[in-house]
């Protein structure tokens, strides 16, 4: 997530000639991670459950993962098509270059700060995993 969202990204931004091909192919790779994290989410919710039961509801790794599950689903599926229909929308410009584009930068930090929280949750995730 970090990788990703902190390194990959920016560098694309940085590297390619053409703004949109980088946004195109960021968007591709978010979208990868969202799923790969939801299914993990997933994964570690069931296994918390199955190994505490009813208890693990009440663990502080249980609740952050809730919550970066949570983050996520919003930011793929709610963030992401509003990003996109703005996009559409602005055709055939690229929508930094219409007049939508103050739109689409407010609700890009919107979810640029859902990401963030997210990845700083991904950290006490971490933190609470090395408690005994």
């Amino acid at each position: 997530m970090w990788m990703l969202g902190y390194v990959v990204v920016p560098t694309l931004f940085k590297v390619l000639p053409d703004r949109q091909l980088a946004g195109r192919i960021a968007g591709e790779l978010f979208t990868m991670l969202a799923y790969i994290g939801i299914a993990c989410a997933l994964y570690l919710l069931l296994y918390q459950l199955q190994q505490t039961g009813r208890a693990a509801l009440r663990s502080t790794a249980f609740r952050v993962t809730v919550a970066m599950l949570l983050l996520v689903l919003i930011g793929q599926f709610v963030m992401q098509p509003i990003l996109a229909d703005l996009k559409v929308q602005a055709l055939p410009l690229d929508v930094m270059n219409s007049v939508l584009a103050p739109q689409f930068k407010t609700w890009h930090a919107v979810s640029s700060i859902l990401f963030l929280i997210q990845s700083l949750l991904g950290i006490a995730l971490v933190i609470d995993s090395r408690k005994p």
